[in-house]
């Protein structure tokens, strides 16, 4: 159902979003994701990240979210025309069962009605706008280099390609995210005083203060970095009733640091905590580098038990390689549900695309088959269990969809799909080399074999 109302994401998509337009996303107006070392922004997690216009922001500081780029995207929307960059909604969309729900319905669902009318029917499409939901991150410092990330977001995926050199005879252009130290895209340190962004930011943040729903902090990894401890200091002083405060983390930091979190919760009102894991055991270790699956589930439980948290919510991205033990994650997220509560954890379904050679449809057919009879199997097992929502079964049901699709990734994917296994195999080889990790050792016999028959 959705967020405000008794009705089904279906009818509240006919209801409110197709009388605008068959492709309106309020995301493009209400939303943004800010990087303000690197001076990159996007709407959601779906369209690549781009460039922030930096002479715009002397006149301009909302210029970190009102682009030219997003200007002329929401242009197109509301003449229901769809842009390139949220294939990722158009697949879904197009794959023929009216029942399932691309994420522009949930990124616009969380909007009052009078905000969307306002949006599509007030404004005019290039005006600037303030923002009701920001994810903004201060700095790429992180203790974690997951399988799936780069030197752009991890500063110890940059450390890895300073040492080791970007990885080698990749062949589909979206190696290049693991060609390149993260120098080009990390314009500022976190020591850097003349980061135009960050003066930005600041200087737009009495009126954010004010429209804000909520403001989420993202990293690298948030919690290692001083500016976050800074604006935390600035919620325990001043009293936002208007805005829910997030914290994007991996958990996997020290004892000290989580304690000092739960601490700081209590003077928040209003304080959601979004963490990130998709597998269980030597399958999580593997995917997220860094992380001690053991020491997560603790911290988790620390948190749910003692911070003061309106949410704990678990950001599943979804790889090929996590379909071998997400169902096993799956349970232990129910068990969670049915010891703290409904919102203890609430889980999202995130379909990786980029790389392409990582997505699910990736993998062979037979491969791919058997995980989503596994998760349908699941599904059908746990649909009517009161603790977990639509929204989340509404995620299984379209990775289960997703799972049946034999169709390019995204648009930029090579159409011959042996390219991608080659891109597989070569990464995980040289992935196991630098980690000091074992592909063979980790995953199942078929899939193992599978790699192991691919010729490169």
């Amino acid at each position: 159902m959705a967020k405000k109302t008794n009705e089904t994401y279906v009818n509240y998509r006919k209801r409110v979003m197709d009388p605008i337009s068959r492709s309106f996303c309020a995301a493009k107006w209400y939303n943004a994701s800010i990087w303000l070392n690197g001076g990159m922004t996007t709407s959601c997690h779906s369209p690549l990240a781009h460039s922030i216009n930096v002479g715009e922001l002397k006149e301009n500081p909302s210029a970190l979210h009102n682009t030219a780029q997003k200007k002329a995207e929401r242009v197109l929307m509301r003449a229901g025309k769809r842009p390139l960059g949220c294939d990722h909604c158009w697949r879904m969309e197009d794959i023929g069962n009216k029942e399932i729900i691309s994420d522009r319905v949930f990124k616009t669902e969380i909007y009052s009605d009078e905000d969307i009318n306002i949006a599509a029917n007030i404004l005019d499409a290039t005006d600037n706008i303030d923002l009701k939901t920001l994810e903004i991150a201060f700095n790429s410092n992180c203790n974690f280099a997951c399988s799936y990330c780069n030197s752009s977001f991890s500063l110890r995926w940059a450390n890895d390609i300073i040492k080791n050199g970007p990885y080698e005879n990749l062949e589909h252009s979206d190696h290049l995210k693991f060609n390149h130290d993260g120098s080009d895209y990390q314009l500022f340190s976190e020591n850097d005083e003349g980061n135009p962004f960050i003066k930005a930011f600041w200087d737009w943040w009495p009126e954010l203060s004010v429209s804000l729903q909520e403001l989420r902090i993202t990293g690298g990894e948030p919690l290692l970095s001083r500016d976050v401890w800074r604006m935390l200091d600035y919620f325990e002083q001043h009293n936002l009733n208007n805005m829910n405060f997030a914290i994007n983390t991996n958990l996997g930091v020290s004892d000290e640091l989580v304690d000092r979190l739960i601490e700081k919760s209590k003077c928040i009102n209003e304080f959601d905590i979004f963490t990130s894991c998709e597998a269980v055991g030597s399958h999580a270790e593997y995917l997220r580098d860094g992380l001690d699956y053991k020491s997560f589930l603790k911290n988790c439980c620390k948190m749910m038990e003692n911070a003061n948290i309106n949410s704990l919510n678990m950001m599943m991205t979804i790889t090929g390689l996590c379909l071998y033990t997400l169902t096993d994650f799956l349970d232990q997220m129910v068990e969670w549900k049915r010891k703290y509560g409904i919102r203890f954890p609430v889980w999202t379904v995130n379909i990786l695309r980029f790389p392409a050679f990582m997505s699910p449809l990736a993998l062979p057919k037979h491969l791919r088959h058997e995980r989503r009879d596994a998760l349908r199997e699941w599904y059908e097992k746990n649909k009517d269990k009161v603790y977990i929502t639509d929204m989340e079964l509404d995620g299984i049901y379209r990775l289960i969809g997703y799972l049946d699709l034999d169709q390019k990734i995204h648009n930029e994917a090579p159409d011959d799909v042996t390219i991608l296994h080659r891109d597989f195999k070569r990464f995980y080889q040289q992935y196991d080399q630098r980690r000091g990790k074992s592909f063979a050792d980790t995953f199942p016999k078929d899939v193992v074999e599978w790699v192991e028959s691919i010729k490169v």
